[in-house]
């Protein structure tokens, strides 16, 4: 009699319920990465403004005479007391509509910066609000308290 070789049914059938079983713990553990995901690229967009109000006031102190706009990189970026004005920091910072909801503030008002498909934009953005007054500095906030 030929002996055979492989596996029973009954020892495929364990195997799939076994990995069955840990797919069940395992999903939820990596199910909600969409928040980590986007409180990362939340990150990202808060040294992407912080670094594009700093070379906008380096290019503007550079261009001497206070002027109203300055271009990088063939953008043209307004000035608000020598950095980027609420409406032209996202094009600064290289942030896209794609990816972020951007609603340009005025006055007291930020700007906010917030990723695509946070469920709670107030609570996962990035806030900026140039200098009052010359001779100030502007104000850059996250909030990260719910990016899901």
């Amino acid at each position: 009699m030929k002996k055979q070789a492989g596996f029973t049914l009954i020892e495929l059938i364990m195997v799939i319920v076994i990995l069955g079983v840990l797919s069940a713990f395992a999903l939820p553990r990596f199910a909600d990465l969409g928040a980590e995901a986007r409180e990362a690229s939340l990150d990202g967009a808060f040294g992407a403004v912080r670094s594009a109000a700093g070379i906008v006031h380096a290019q503007f102190l550079a261009e001497g005479d206070n002027p109203a706009n300055v271009t990088l990189e063939g953008a043209t970026i307004g000035i608000t007391n020598g950095y980027p004005s609420f409406a032209d920091i996202d094009e600064a910072a290289g942030i896209d509509a794609v990816d972020f909801t951007i609603t340009a503030g005025t006055g007291t008002t930020p700007t906010t910066i917030s990723p695509v498909g946070a469920v709670s934009a107030a609570d996962c953005q990035v806030q900026y609000t140039p200098p009052a007054a010359a001779n100030q500095v502007p104000t850059i906030a996250i909030v990260k308290t719910n990016c899901n």
